[in-house]
């Protein structure tokens, strides 16, 4: 059995690896985290034409038919680059729509969700930390009314896929009006959230959206899981640059024994994790009594392990790295986000323990 990446999905990871490296440097990245909006058009459309926008959608929509390793292969990719933008987001709803949705609905949003010809995202955060299915409390119907937080580019979303209450989702299009979305303050300001606000607004529930829902989820914890493995392995990597070039007593700072062993350590904390992951994403195609347990416990364990890296980083650069100016921050912040999206690292343990029947 083969447990390494088949050419193609390295071909692929490796493509959008350096269509950001080339397109988004840090540079890139730190104007669009101090900007208003986070998100860069021009950017975004030279993903969707690259087919990201549609990888895991069927081919029959305009999609590559792909499966959720291939998409989490490019969200490391993403994590590593620290793009900004609506991927994510976008992603879990042409999921939802593809898992939930009746054939009407699956021909209606599908093509334009893989052209990107609209923008997609999810609302599934309430109030309280809730974003389980089982937790979700906005009344189901015709009409929505109450709030959603923590959406994902909101103001820049065509639809949205609403968790409603019984695990049940809901389309909700912009054009048909009846909510009020207002900017919350995120910690990674390259991922902008809202907070949604529902007065009656004009919904249509997702055929087989309670089946649907918790595997949306699922695949949204295995992404998260493989952003943050990207954006640990890239600050371990801006550590190593930093070692050899940072000068102190006349040498480079990777002289130094201490400094060896914490990123030797460093990188036994992330590297390791990677299959944790991989087979998330696997068993989320083709071992679906185990994908529950595994993506909880790949969300939990990698960002976890990632924010440990961000820790580390922070001390490896000394006093610069505590500053807005240096490099860190960008990619700290954005593991910050992806511990903290869809339930932080002790919800999910304590959901493996009670799949596992502890």
């Amino acid at each position: 059995m083969n447990f390494e990446l088949s050419e193609e999905q390295q071909l692929l990871q490796q493509t959008v690896r350096q269509y950001l490296d080339n397109e988004c440097p840090a540079t890139h990245v730190r104007e669009l985290f101090e900007g208003d909006t986070g998100f860069d058009p021009a950017l975004w459309k030279g993903m969707v034409e690259m087919g990201l926008a549609g990888l895991h959608l069927p081919d029959q929509y305009g999609g590559a038919g792909l499966e959720l390793i291939d998409l989490a292969v490019v969200s490391e990719a993403i994590g590593w680059g620290g793009a900004p933008g609506p991927f994510l987001g976008h992603a879990l709803a042409g999921l939802a729509i593809q898992l939930g949705g009746s054939d009407v609905q699956k021909k209606s949003w599908l093509p334009r969700l893989a052209a990107g010809d609209v923008l997609g995202t999810v609302a599934f955060g309430e109030a309280g930390g809730l974003w389980q299915p089982e937790e979700w409390a906005l009344a189901a119907g015709r009409k929505l009314s109450g709030a959603k937080l923590n959406v994902p580019f909101a103001s820049l979303a065509d639809v949205f896929v609403v968790g409603v209450a019984g695990g049940g989702l809901a389309l909700v299009e912009k054009a048909a009006g009846g909510f009020e979305i207002r900017s919350m303050e995120g910690v990674d300001r390259g991922r902008r959230i809202d907070r949604v606000s529902f007065d009656g607004a004009p919904a249509e529930a997702l055929a087989n959206g309670a089946e649907a829902s918790p595997r949306v989820r699922d695949a949204g914890l295995v992404l998260l899981a493989a952003d943050a493995f990207g954006a640990g392995s890239r600050l371990l990597d801006m550590c190593v640059k930093y070692a050899k070039t940072r000068e102190q007593f006349g040498v480079t700072i990777a002289h130094f024994q201490a400094l060896k062993h914490q990123l030797a350590n460093m990188a036994l904390e992330i590297e390791p994790a990677r299959a944790l992951y991989w087979y998330a994403a696997h068993a989320f195609d083709h071992i679906q009594a185990q994908a529950p347990r595994s993506a909880a416990l790949a969300k939990a364990h990698l960002t976890d392990r990632a924010m440990q890296i961000a820790r580390d980083s922070v001390e490896a650069h000394g006093g610069i790295g505590f500053t807005w100016e240096c490099d860190v921050q960008l990619w700290f912040k954005r593991i910050m986000f992806d511990r903290a999206f869809l339930g932080i690292p002790s919800v999910h343990r304590e959901r493996a323990a009670k799949l596992a029947g502890w």
